[in-house]
């Protein structure tokens, strides 16, 4: 299991996750943060750089605020 605190700005022009030299996560959505569309797309952007299935790719924590902690099951 694989946990990610990912800093997330929303209504960003492109989509991208990059890592920060202090290995916290910076992730640019072009939804919202609407309906949750905003996580929903954090976790298929998410599920990408990593080669895994989205539903392998959980929200500990966050879900309603900037900053996330994000879970990756590894099985």
């Amino acid at each position: 299991m694989t946990t990610l605190q990912v800093k997330v700005r929303p209504n960003a022009r492109a989509s991208s996750l990059e890592q920060a030299a202090d290995g916290s996560w910076l992730a640019q959505l072009k939804s919202p943060p609407v309906d949750g569309k905003a996580n929903e797309e954090l976790i298929a952007l998410v599920a990408r750089q990593f080669a895994c299935r989205r539903a392998a790719v959980s929200i500990r924590s966050g879900a309603s605020g900037r900053m996330k902690l994000v879970k990756i099951d590894d099985g």
